[in-house]
């Protein structure tokens, strides 16, 4: 009941400080942080833990107890830096199966000329969502292959609204024929998040919302030059790539496939011959510009590795694009995205030609130091894997300010949402 208080329904208290808490392939990071007001926080704590090689599977839990061991090593390292403990908690969600996707849904009005009212939009909303959980339902189920996988809402927004092609932020008392409402949902089997639900009561925490990475990082550049442009989001994270679209001012889509940074460390170790701590090692090293030995062996090896991981993004972006045109700007952040030949690999030019580019895309890499939206004061966040917690962080900011009627209504879906999924 805790994961939906905050989506169902306004707390009296507006939230001073929370934990963001990034379950990560290698590395499990928490901040806590204070909410300074409208759309702004500031890290008063950081901590991280490394995983061990058979906690986390893809993204995903595969050993609940040592993961939340993990976390509250990291969570304590975080709270004693701060000088608090917050009581609730927002973690991030990746995996193959984890989908997300923007539905446009238009409905032709019988009486153009009669405002449309609350009730009539709320069934529209109803209706977009049970037509998104059934979406998501056949392609989770067709790509695992079993006859049914009990598939739960992550998190849902309000992109965008209009009236016969005109945009509103609340389309209520307005007349027109047709109206149209975007949606953007994240959806997950119930074991994936699951295990997360139980990774925050096991913690002691309350769980605020469980949010897609990718999501969290494409709304955490508050640009909004970007949010109009559009741009695509690439974090590469150690057991997965995630990957948003934004278009048009919104989010249309992510994308999420299990090859991440440990997949490279693995393929330095079985072919140079050495242990895995040693090849990340290496790795990290050769990414950081460093001198590393076997420096050309290195480089070949994560070349090859790279070509492979580049074809996955072009098919997770052929996919995205939808056959329009795809932005051109490219935000990449992870541990992955120090590698410069991921870099190089993106600019090439045989891959956005292939792909619906009208130019070669703009590459650039995040850091922290780009979030205007989260101060850092303890220094510590300074690398690119630092920006998707950071994101996460976020997200409790914004789910400070979801106030307006069409986000109401939002809530409202889901509660009837959840129900119906239950029956």
């Amino acid at each position: 009941m805790t994961f939906w208080r905050r989506i169902w329904q306004r707390q009296d208290q507006p939230l001073a400080a929370c934990t963001a808490l990034d379950v990560g392939t290698e590395f499990a990071k928490a901040l806590v942080f204070e909410i300074d007001g409208a759309a702004h926080g500031t890290v008063r704590g950081v901590g991280r833990r490394r995983q061990g090689l058979s906690h986390m599977q893809s993204g995903t839990v595969a050993d609940i107890a040592a993961v939340v061991d993990n976390c509250s090593v990291a969570l304590q390292e975080a709270e004693e830096m701060a000088g608090f403990r917050p009581t609730q908690v927002v973690i991030g969600i990746a995996g193959e199966l984890v989908k997300g996707f923007t539905t446009v849904h238009t409905q032709e009005r019988k009486k153009p000329t009669a405002p449309i009212t609350e009730a009539e939009l709320q069934k529209l909303i109803d209706g977009v969502q049970r037509e998104a959980l059934r979406q998501a339902e056949r392609a989770i189920t067709w790509e695992t292959g079993l006859p049914q996988v009990d598939v739960r809402l992550v998190h849902a927004a309000i992109t965008g609204s209009a009236i016969d092609g005109y945009p509103l932020t609340n389309p209520i008392g307005f007349q027109g024929r047709h109206i149209q409402i975007s949606i953007f949902n994240a959806f997950a089997p119930l074991v994936h998040l699951g295990a997360l639900q139980s990774v925050a009561s096991q913690l002691d925490l309350e769980l605020l919302e469980i949010v897609a990475e990718p999501y969290a990082v494409s709304r955490v550049l508050g640009s909004e030059q970007v949010r109009q442009a559009g741009a695509l989001f690439i974090d590469i994270g150690g057991g997965t790539t995630d990957v948003a679209l934004v278009r048009g001012g919104g989010i249309e889509g992510t994308r999420m496939f299990a090859l991440g940074g440990r997949a490279f460390t693995k393929s330095l170790a079985d072919r140079l011959d050495l242990p895995f701590p040693r090849a990340e090692s290496l790795k990290v090293d050769y990414a950081r510009g460093i001198d590393v030995e076997r420096h050309e062996e290195i480089a070949s090896i994560v070349r090859d590795d790279v070509a492979v991981w580049s074809a996955g993004v072009e098919l997770v972006l052929e996919e995205l694009a939808a056959g329009d045109l795809l932005p051109g700007r490219i935000f990449l952040c992870g541990g992955g995205s120090r590698l410069p030949e991921v870099r190089a690999a993106l600019a090439d030019d045989g891959l956005w030609r292939r792909l619906p580019f009208s130019r070669p895309p703009e590459v650039t890499i995040m850091a922290p130091a780009d979030l205007d939206s989260i101060a850092d004061s303890t220094g510590l966040l300074v690398d690119q894997q630092d920006v998707t917690p950071m994101g996460l962080a976020f997200q409790a900011i914004e789910l400070q300010t979801l106030d307006d009627p069409l986000d109401v209504l939002l809530r409202r879906a889901l509660r009837a949402m959840k129900v119906w999924a239950h029956t």
